[in-house]
């Protein structure tokens, strides 16, 4: 591959400069005299240059001079990406490293110099050595790449010094492989998303602020290098220096304008169609028919942009396994940033991914692993709390009103009561039936008498891929970080001394028996394997392994319980309000054995199934 001509010359004076700083010349030299004196012959009158370059490599200069070669960064400390190119963090503070950076690239270095003004912890102690406390965490996401800081203690100036390498590449066909020009570089409107996040003591994490970084404005500063403030609390707020390419600030509010124009242009049209539609039935006032949804930064987006296609790449195969693991991330009503009440949220896909919640994932893996036809819908549960839908997978058979009352209807499965509104990232259709009910509404979507559709057209002119520059694109998955072993292991023996400590207060004893534990392993299995395909398996062997480990004329009682957390006091305290969890914790009786196992299932992003069984045996007295 051959290099532009300014960036050979670059790459040929910076060997010359690492050349003359280590002294080859003079070391080739002192090795060229000695090689002469020791292998000439005396009838030899020449030394090749095969012969001379052996002897370099005999003393170790190449490799010297090779490894001296490769640019100097500092260590690395890297996320687990789906993209071929491995994201690259630095730490300014650690001992340096060598990595090689490709000099036919174009790289974006972005350094984290500290924060201020995080008032909630003005009044915190600075932590002592080895203590738990809370951290916050810096995420980014740029084109296809992931990066994440290392924690920092929460205080008021949080000790954030990172640096993050980006690399700014191409996106057409037969272009990613060549460097991006300054042209190239103009036209890409990505922006460097930043999420902070706080990670309690007892790891819950929470969502603090998310911010938009337009990165471009290093294009029209001198030497390629700018500073700036970034306000993440409250409104974001971006403070710039004055750019001086005149080009560059027409080129960014020109974006802008476009950007501005077609999102005006949307909402007219979305307003002519809601009242197009509360013109069919007056009712639908009240349906929830949902066409917009503010972010994490409190900005109204069309609610078809929150989901896109995304592959699993080899992290997720199956529809029902992106069902489990979105169930498993679990979804939260998330306060304002900056404080506030709590209303509804609907955040970007990276700051979902970055807390562990998110309600319209496994649409957007349903489409994107498989291709198929999905949906998210938007209605309530059957106690009328407005939900988003599309956690499990469901079979529907609508009931027919018209049926006399003794005919036989299928009895629902899912815990859903009403709908209003289907969408998806190219469609959005209102549901105008007669009812809203979702035991009784038929899903032809297809059917305009049944569901008003909005204009394709419409949706994609804000929605799609490059569309507007308001819009982030989806980041990758990221596989898990945890040992599924070492954590189960830890959760266990927690929860063992929380048991004793429990019944050594009732004044009770505790014998483990860690064969009973062991062989509880099976069910667990078995559990979550139920969980992720609807298939039930192995009850049958566990129940007559358990069969084998209780003697005659003794009792085994077991109790299974699932979480999505790693905290292992705060599961014990939800397995004592179980009447029959609490009656196995505190057995009382004659050669009382207790047993208990612990079963992490990691998925993508750091998700985990929890599973843990309470178990007790003791011989049973007439």
């Amino acid at each position: 591959m051959s290099l532009p001509p300014e960036k050979a010359s670059e790459l040929k004076q910076l060997i010359h400069q690492q050349l003359s700083k280590m002294d080859v010349h003079g070391r080739i030299r002192e090795i060229l005299a000695e090689t002469i004196r020791e292998e000439l012959a005396p009838d030899q009158q020449h030394l090749s240059t095969e012969d001379l370059i052996k002897a370099l490599r005999r003393r170790g200069i190449i490799d010297d001079v090779m490894k001296e070669l490769n640019f100097v960064t500092d260590s690395v400390e890297q996320e687990l990406p789906s993209s071929p190119k491995q994201p690259i963090c630095f730490d300014r503070q650690s001992t340096l490293k060598k990595t090689n950076i490709d000099p036919t690239r174009r790289y974006l270095y972005l350094q984290v110099l500290g924060g201020k003004a995080f008032l909630e912890h003005l009044q915190e102690p600075e932590p002592l050595p080895g203590q738990v406390c809370s951290t916050f965490t810096l995420c980014l996401h740029y084109r296809n790449q992931r990066f994440r800081s290392k924690p920092v203690a929460c205080a008021c100036e949080p000790d954030f010094h990172d640096g993050f390498l980006l690399e700014v590449h191409r996106e057409s066909l037969g272009d990613g492989t060549r460097m991006a020009d300054s042209t190239t570089m103009l036209s890409i409107s990505d922006p460097i998303h930043m999420v902070l996040i706080k990670t309690d003591i007892f790891g819950e994490t929470t969502l603090v602020a998310s911010y938009f970084l337009e990165w471009r404005s290093v294009l029209g500063s001198e030497n390629g290098v700018t500073s700036l403030t970034v306000e993440l609390m409250g409104a974001q707020r971006s403070k710039v220096s004055k750019l001086k390419n005149i080009f560059l600030n027409f080129k960014l509010a020109l974006e802008r304008q476009k950007t501005a124009e077609k999102e005006r242009l949307f909402l007219v049209y979305a307003k002519q169609w809601w009242r197009e539609y509360l013109q069919i039935r007056p009712s639908h006032n009240s349906r929830l028919v949902k066409i917009f949804a503010q972010d994490e930064n409190g900005i109204n987006r069309p609610v078809c942009s929150y989901v896109k296609p995304l592959r699993a790449g080899r992290l997720l195969d199956t529809p029902r396994q992106a069902a489990r693991f979105v169930n498993v991330l679990g979804y939260e009503r998330a306060p304002v940033i900056g404080g506030g009440g709590k209303q509804e949220q609907w955040c970007t896909l990276l700051a979902f991914l970055c807390r562990s919640k998110i309600p319209n994932l496994l649409c957007s893996l349903l489409l994107g692993i498989m291709e198929l036809e999905a949906f998210v819908c938007v209605g309530t549960e059957g106690k009328g709390v407005p939900h988003s839908m599309g956690y499990d997978l469901y079979i529907h058979k609508p009931t027919n009103p018209d049926e006399p009352p003794v005919a036989e209807q299928p009895k629902p499965l899912y815990p859903y009561r009403t709908i209003g509104c289907v969408f998806n990232h190219q469609m959005f259709l209102g549901n105008c039936q007669p009812s809203d009910a979702v035991e009784t509404c038929v899903f032809d979507l297809n059917d305009e008498s049944k569901w008003k559709p909005m204009s394709e057209e419409a949706i994609k002119s804000v929605c799609a891929p490059g569309a507007t520059t308001s819009l982030p694109p989806f980041p990758p998955l990221c596989a898990s970080t945890i040992d599924a072993s070492v954590t189960s292991n830890e959760i266990e023996m927690q929860l063992r001394l929380l048991v004793s400590e429990h019944r050594k207060d009732l004044g009770l004893t505790t014998v483990w028996e860690d064969q009973l534990s062991y062989l509880l392993s099976p069910a667990l299995a078995s559990y979550e394997f139920e969980r992720t395909t609807s298939i039930s398996a192995g009850n049958e062997e566990f129940q007559d392994a358990i069969r084998r480990a209780v003697p005659d004329g003794h009792t085994f009682k077991g109790f299974p319980i699932h979480f999505v957390y790693r905290n292992a006091r705060r599961a014990f305290a939800t397995c004592l309000r179980s009447p029959f969890c609490e009656e196995i914790i505190c057995c009382r009786g004659d050669q009382v054995r207790l047993a208990v196992r612990v079963r992490v299932f990691t998925y993508p992003e750091s998700a985990c199934a929890v599973w843990i069984m309470f178990a007790c045996k003791y011989r049973s007295v007439l």
